[in-house]
């Protein structure tokens, strides 16, 4: 059992590997279906949902704090799917959303410029130059929103556990190799690890529960303790202490709940953990 995260470009055949690994292990494949559910559960606008996940940043800054909640919507949807195990997720930062966990297999596909080009044209039904203007635009966006939120290059290597090449590697060849790679014992879902994803999945609803009204918190959790860190002044993190530990009896999991103010908050983690 493991969750598998599958970060790919436009046109780069990773819809049709995401599921087709999920068919042949039974898992639950993912991808717009995380936004929806958060869309649902935080009764957000599907369309506000798609643009704060799915926009570059130089838009983004137009929902100010709006642009941090949504996100953090976002993360504890995806959390929630994650908990379940057995899921292959082909959305948006699904490598770092679910970053720390050790039964996460990362993988990257990369496909080469010219098929991904062809697929475009005959897909839109538009002229090549079009099509390659496109698929370069689409790359950029992600590449900035990637940057924007988690300092990081979605193309560097060094974030996955795996890169294939759709290329001289068929689809069907990038499945083989997904499925070896999610059987081997180190992506094996352990008590451990599981507690791991618990503990995040929780440090994630307990952010999305404060976050409208704090949007600069800063939450993790470890066997259920939860911590969370606030520059907030004294009126304001009195209300957030008051606010934050009201959550331990409406959500599950929670062993303690301490409000630092005042200290140094952590660097921002949209998934604490």
């Amino acid at each position: 059992m493991a969750v598998i995260t599958i970060s790919r470009g436009s046109y780069s055949k990773g819809r049709e590997v995401a599921e087709k690994v999920a068919a042949r292990l039974g898992y639950h494949c993912l991808s717009r279906e995380v936004i929806l559910d958060a869309s649902e559960h935080y009764h957000i606008p599907e369309i506000k949902m798609i643009k704060a996940i799915h926009d570059a940043p130089s838009i983004l800054e137009r929902f100010g704090h709006d642009k941090a909640r949504f996100i953090t919507y976002y993360q504890s949807a995806l959390a929630r799917d994650a908990q379940k195990d057995n899921v292959v997720f082909h959305g948006l930062a699904g490598h770092l959303l679910l970053r720390g966990i050790p039964h996460v297999l990362k993988v990257r596909i990369v496909a080469d410029l010219d098929g991904r080009v062809r697929d475009e044209m005959e897909r839109e039904r538009i002229p090549k130059q079009k099509a390659l203007s496109l698929i370069l635009k689409d790359d950029q966006e992600r590449r900035k929103w990637t940057q924007s939120l988690y300092g990081v290059d979605p193309w560097d290597s060094s974030l996955y556990d795996l890169v294939l090449h759709i290329h001289k590697l068929t689809v069907a060849d990038a499945v083989d190799f997904i499925c070896l790679a999610a059987g081997l014992p180190q992506f094996r879902t352990t008590k451990e690890s599981q507690r791991k994803m618990d503990d995040l999945a929780l440090a994630s609803q307990i952010k999305a529960a404060l976050v409208q009204d704090y949007p600069d918190i800063v939450v993790t959790a470890e066997y259920g303790n939860i911590l969370i860190y606030t520059k907030a002044d004294d009126r304001l993190s009195h209300k957030l202490e008051e606010k934050a530990k009201s959550l331990s009896r409406d959500i599950e999991g929670i062993n303690n709940l301490e409000v630092h103010t005042g200290a140094e908050v952590p660097p921002q983690r949209y998934l604490e953990g």
